[in-house]
């Protein structure tokens, strides 16, 4: 029993140093609209670097099993197309945003 009490501990604080969310400011929310450079879609979470005016960002967004199951295919995030995000940004890192959804080739997908 106290086996699975450690465990539970362990597990629960995983998760929640894996979702560090308070790092984003939600009072502060952005929306940018740019080019993607480049994309991962991979786990934890996928990612875009969107050149959005003079500076190249950042976007965390989703798992891609989510990604896939609400129609943002890793070909949408290809390089060269153009997208909008809505979302927080990093209070520590000034070019990182974790988007709460994202627009590409007239699609819009709610990531959270």
């Amino acid at each position: 029993m106290k086996r699975i009490a450690i465990l539970a501990v362990f597990v629960a604080s995983h998760a929640l140093a894996h979702h560090g969310w308070s790092e984003y400011d939600a009072g502060q929310p952005l929306e940018l609209a740019g080019t993607i450079e480049a994309s991962g879609y991979s786990h934890p979470h996928g990612f875009a670097q969107l050149k959005a005016g003079s500076k190249t960002w950042t976007v965390v967004l989703a798992p891609p099993s989510r990604m896939e199951n609400r129609g943002l295919t890793q070909q949408m995030l290809a390089a060269g197309k153009q997208a909008s995000v809505y979302g927080y940004p990093n209070r520590n890192k000034p070019e990182e945003l974790r988007a709460e959804r994202i627009t590409v080739e007239g699609k819009t997908v709610e990531l959270r």
